[in-house]
């Protein structure tokens, strides 16, 4: 596959994980195709337009790791950090305004960035989950010193903040670990699943059950506090224990739980972000193969 091509490929494979993510439904608080979930300012058609506006920052990534040749792997995150700020304008543009994909952009962006590195050393499009997060924690080693050193700052990110309050490092502290939340539970539960040949919108919902479970959500601390976050957490936890969205029960459970977390104004954003982290990953191991879509 020459490097042109590979490059349009992991946009592919990139694109799918988000339409895949906002088109599984029911997710509990956020949108989906049922509904807004716990969010007035955007709708399913929203997260399209986004997703769409993404496709040059994803084959931007990808060619900036392809053509990476300097010794230190973090200066190729110098390299996609302005095709980042590019990317963001062109989302806010599609949306007018609404911030749909703020943390995905940042985490796909370096795993396409990844991927293409590892592709100009090894040559193959099918990509171990293990190489690309052995590589993302080299590309963003101390990224999280970020969020300590704010006392000079007169305003804080959103993420900073979070981190003032909780401790908490978010969307950072997950890609600097070379996504260890999505490697430990989400991955090797879709892997699991797939080989049960479930289909596609009842595995995104049960991964994402398995990362609300697991998460230090921001989206839902920068909304609530911590008793919401552990809230949602056992929630999760009373949802997967009924089989996730796999039985008749935990269906029952889940719709519930959606119901719930908008009437509360939960949204596990963080969560819904892991699950498209999820979702490229098995893509990029397995490649761009057919997937149940029907029961």
């Amino acid at each position: 596959m020459k490097g042109r091509n590979f490059c349009f490929y992991i946009t592919k494979l990139a694109e799918k994980a988000l339409l895949y993510e906002v088109s599984a439904t029911p997710k509990p608080g956020l949108v989906d195709r049922n509904n807004s979930g716990a969010h007035h300012d955007m709708d399913y058609y929203t997260f399209l337009n986004s997703s769409v506006a993404l496709m040059d920052y994803f084959y931007n990534c990808t060619l900036a790791g392809l053509t990476f040749n300097e010794p230190y792997y973090d200066r190729l995150l110098d390299k996609i950090r302005p095709i980042g700020i590019e990317a963001e304008l062109s989302m806010y543009e599609a949306t007018k305004g609404v911030n749909t994909h703020k943390g995905i952009i940042f985490s796909l962006g370096i795993i396409a960035a990844a991927a293409g590195l590892l592709y100009s050393i090894n040559g193959s499009k099918f990509i171990p989950a293990p190489e690309i997060s052995k590589l993302v924690r080299q590309i963003c080693k101390g990224i999280t010193e970020e969020l300590k050193n704010t006392g000079h700052k007169k305003s804080l990110t959103y993420g900073e903040r979070i981190f003032k309050k909780y401790g908490v490092k978010g969307i950072r502290g997950e890609v600097e670990s070379g996504f260890q939340t999505v490697l430990q539970h989400s991955l090797p539960l879709i892997k699991e699943l797939m080989k049960e040949k479930r289909t596609i919108n009842d595995v995104t919902v049960t991964i994402l059950l398995a990362l609300i479970a697991h998460t230090e959500d921001s989206n839902i601390l920068g909304r609530h506090n911590m008793e919401m976050l552990e809230y949602a957490q056992e929630k999760a936890r009373a949802a997967l224990n009924l089989g996730g969205y796999l039985t008749p029960e935990g269906k029952e459970f889940v719709w519930e739980m959606d119901r719930d977390f908008i009437e509360k104004n939960i949204s596990p954003g963080g969560a819904a972000d892991l699950t498209a982290v999820t979702l490229f990953l098995y893509f990029l191991e397995n490649g761009d193969n057919l997937i149940k879509t029907k029961g």
